[in-house]
């Protein structure tokens, strides 16, 4: 998904927007993760851009972005730039460290 979401709307509150914009960001996440893995992948990884912007969005995770969007409606933007790309991932096996005697 790569969207500008506007957060003005003639009818709408402002906050309802800014809610709404969450909520929509939420689904899609969700309905991405509910797709079949491919061969050899363990989850759904995302990588995730966030900005005023297309062109000023940073890389962010995604655990940060409604925090980015509370960001937005604190500076009173009508608008905002994410991107949220799933990929199939794998985890890394962490070694176990041996206990030492001693």
């Amino acid at each position: 998904m790569k969207k500008t979401i506007p957060l003005s709307h003639p009818k709408i509150t402002y906050a309802r927007m800014v809610e709404a914009s969450k909520n929509q960001l939420r689904k899609y996440v969700k309905r991405e993760r509910r797709k079949p893995l491919p061969e050899g992948s363990d989850f759904w990884d995302f990588a995730c851009k966030f900005g005023d912007t297309e062109a000023e969005a940073a890389t962010v995770h995604l655990a940060e972005i409604d925090g980015r969007i509370d960001d937005a409606e604190k500076r009173g933007l009508l608008s905002f730039y994410v991107e949220i790309i799933a990929k199939a991932a794998t985890r890394s096996k962490k070694e176990k460290q041996k206990p030492s005697h001693g």
